[in-house]
């Protein structure tokens, strides 16, 4: 997928994930799910149909979780973010090429780090035994002091599971824990204002996420239960496999949750003290230049918050302000917007997050 939730020639991180998850079950990458299902009529006794209750985003997209990225490409554009779910075949074939461009250099860097190793799946708690697997098996090069990549998180906010991948964390010479996100653009300088708060907002939210983690706030039974895993599933021959290669000797998922939650709590393992985002050019490779990210954990759980309404179906989905209409001149959707077309029908209905003080 394209386009959705970035700039011209700005590499889309929700798209960039998704590309990852799609090419296979691959040790140290990650996965997601999601196909479209349908509504349908109740038969009543009497004869009659009653219908059932519209469908949250989340139960139309079938989406047992969420990506990080979801959440931060709602604060460019949420209705490009949901015309990029439902049209991908829409999207610009530059930013395709872009993406593509992207997907390597951040496997590149990954490769520097460690191996990436293909694991057969036979079920879907050995998909997400992986995810848990790539944790672990990085959970000592943390406390040793090193540097890891492609790191996988998980939290919940709002009854709502979400998922990211930190692309960096390492010690400052400090001794601070420090993420780093890198950002590739096709654009030879700096992205804008509005590109910089999407990306200010993400890199928070795997802090938020993080945190939540090493503070022993995420507990197996949660993350079960909301993506519906069977914690008794015995887990694929691949997967003991590739488990007893990294440390671990394991026969079913409960067994990997109850490492994870155990290694995350009891490891000497700090919460994130520094957040930062590297900008990059694509084509000649070039530092265009680095943000420190302040972390605010109220305004970041607001955000959060007025973004997951829209996916449990408490509000419509909103389009871009009018003083931001500028987005639209780069945008695969404009041309069937409805969200553009009712703001030329009619006067301005402003909404949104309301603004900190």
């Amino acid at each position: 997928m394209a386009g959705q939730g970035s700039e011209p020639g700005e590499l889309s991180d929700s798209e960039l994930l998704r590309l990852l998850e799609e090419a296979g079950d691959d040790a140290l990458q990650p996965g997601h799910s999601g196909q479209p299902n349908s509504s349908s009529d109740l038969p009543l006794e009497s004869g009659k149909m009653k219908r059932k209750r519209a469908q949250t985003p989340l139960e139309k997209y079938d989406l047992n979780y969420l990506c990080v990225t979801d959440l931060s490409t709602q604060s460019w554009c949420e209705q490009q973010m949901v015309y990029g779910r439902e049209l991908p075949q829409q999207q610009a074939p530059e930013t395709v090429v872009l993406l593509n461009t992207g997907k390597s250099i951040h496997l590149a860097r990954e490769l520097e780090v460690h191996d990436v190793v293909k694991v057969h799946t036979t079920s879907k708690e050995d998909s997400w035994a992986i995810k848990i697997l790539n944790l672990l098996s990085v959970i000592p090069v943390l406390q040793a002091g090193g540097c890891v990549r492609e790191l996988p998180v998980f939290g919940i906010i709002e009854d709502v599971f979400l998922m990211g991948i930190i692309d960096e964390l390492c010690y400052s010479a400090k001794g601070e824990l420090e993420l780093r996100e890198l950002k590739t653009r096709g654009l030879p300088f700096m992205p804008s204002r509005a590109q910089k708060k999407k990306d200010y907002f993400q890199v928070c939210l795997y802090k938020y996420i993080f945190d939540a983690m090493v503070q022993g706030q995420l507990k197996p039974d949660v993350i079960t239960s909301h993506i519906h895993l069977r914690p008794e599933q015995p887990l694929g021959s691949h997967i003991r496999e590739h488990a007893q290669k990294v440390g671990f000797t394991v026969t079913c998922f409960g067994d990997l949750l109850e490492l994870m939650y155990l290694n995350m709590t009891l490891s000497d393992i700090p919460s994130i003290d520094c957040l930062k985002i590297e900008y990059s050019h694509q084509e000649s490779n070039t530092l265009l230049g680095t943000e420190v990210v302040q972390f605010e954990e109220e305004k970041v759980r607001e955000r959060a918050q007025y973004y997951l309404a829209y996916w449990k179906g408490r509000r419509e989905v909103q389009g871009v302000e009018i003083e931001e209409a500028w987005k639209c001149q780069s945008c695969s959707y404009s041309e069937i917007c409805d969200w553009r077309r009712k703001r030329a029908e009619g006067p301005e209905q402003r909404s949104g997050p309301k603004k900190s003080k």
